[in-house]
């Protein structure tokens, strides 16, 4: 059985050959690079490895380790679309911490401190608010929490992309249909709706980085939290429809949302407040994307999330991914029996 039929049986409820394998089919599903050069020195690649983001200091998954490892899906993030285009000839040399050889994105500016330790520059070379401590394997956001405050009249979420990204998004995605077998997986145009997640656009964050002053709002403003939630999705919509224009019906399903929402013990959101306040906007989205594309619905969301379930389910979700059954509530056996033929779970293979 092909990767792509595989995928699109188990997505639709139906026993394939074998249960489909993703290494990187999204961000969060990613190998850490450091762990990829090992996996590649040990196949005998002899290839220096491409990091996807620098942030997460995740790996391109190359074709010798889909094969080898028999991996049925490839992202269509179209975040990293301009990167896996451009030569690898203008990729940046860079020697990670342990002497591993890496090549970051075209444009990746990192300064050291005096400590060792790794900042991420913007684009105009000013320091980013991304850190790596000497010897660390990924970059943190040491953002949260720190901006000016949530100001509803300043939320201006993203809700148009360019021409040619969109000529760019095209010919990345039909390249990967046609010439290849593997299930694509899209993502991008998302919205965040508890702001503890990088792999959703943060221009679409409705916590403008305040994320506990959102929790709080909540509760509190619930009419501002509405309004300015109804106009993330709206923005996503129009987002999407673009997006679909670009890519058609290539994608088996597209990422809605990456909205963290667990602990290892409990949700980070009582599930009565979720109810009121997120699933009827993540409806909005699901609905959209049911109503006008042939794709299904992913959703990120880390952590012990079982009490949300019902409500992902009910918004219109899909797929849910990662499935953390290391945290409480999560065992495998409890989610396939009570929601095993409602949803989709993505993951739960490995303890993340």
């Amino acid at each position: 059985m092909r990767s792509r039929e595989r995928v699109q049986m188990a997505v639709n409820f139906q026993e394939s050959d074998r249960v489909p394998i993703d290494l990187g089919g999204l961000k969060a599903s990613g190998i850490a690079v450091e762990t990829y050069s090992r996996v590649t020195r040990k196949l005998g690649l002899g290839r220096t490895p491409r990091v996807l983001d620098a942030r997460f200091m995740i790996a391109v998954v190359e074709e010798p380790v889909l094969k080898r490892f028999k991996i049925d899906v490839v992202p269509m993030d179209i975040s990293v679309i301009p990167a896996l285009m451009t030569p690898e000839s203008q990729w940046v040399p860079r020697r990670l911490f342990s002497g591993s050889d890496v090549l970051f994105p075209p444009g990746t500016r990192i300064q050291e401190d005096t400590d060792g330790s790794w900042i991420l520059l913007n684009e105009d070379g000013t320091p980013s608010s991304f850190r790596m401590p000497k010897n660390g394997f990924y970059l943190d956001d040491t953002s949260f929490n720190r901006g000016e405050g949530i100001n509803p009249a300043k939320f201006k979420p993203v809700d148009d992309i360019p021409d040619e990204a969109l000529k760019q998004i095209e010919e990345y995605s039909s390249r990967l249909y046609n010439g290849t077998d593997y299930a694509l997986l899209g993502w991008g145009g998302g919205v965040c709706f508890l702001g503890l997640s990088l792999i959703t656009d943060r221009g679409s964050n409705v916590t403008m980085g305040m994320p506990d002053e959102w929790m709080v709002m909540l509760m509190t403003e619930k009419e501002t939290c509405h309004e300015m939630m109804n106009r993330s999705v709206e923005a996503s919509i129009k987002c999407l429809t673009l997006l679909h224009q670009a890519v058609g019906d290539r994608c088996f399903a597209w990422g809605i949302a990456a909205d963290d929402s667990g602990m290892q013990r409990g949700e980070l959101i009582n599930p009565r407040l979720w109810a009121e306040m997120i699933t009827p906007h993540y409806k909005k989205l699901c609905d959209w994307i049911h109503n006008n594309t042939r794709g299904k619905t992913f959703l990120h969301c880390c952590g012990t999330i079982y009490h949300l379930i019902p409500h992902f389910i009910e918004a219109g979700v899909d797929i849910l991914n990662p499935v953390q059954t290391s945290a409480a509530n999560m065992e495998p056996a409890r989610l396939k029996k009570e929601f095993g033929c409602k949803i989709v779970f993505w993951g739960g293979g490995c303890d993340t």
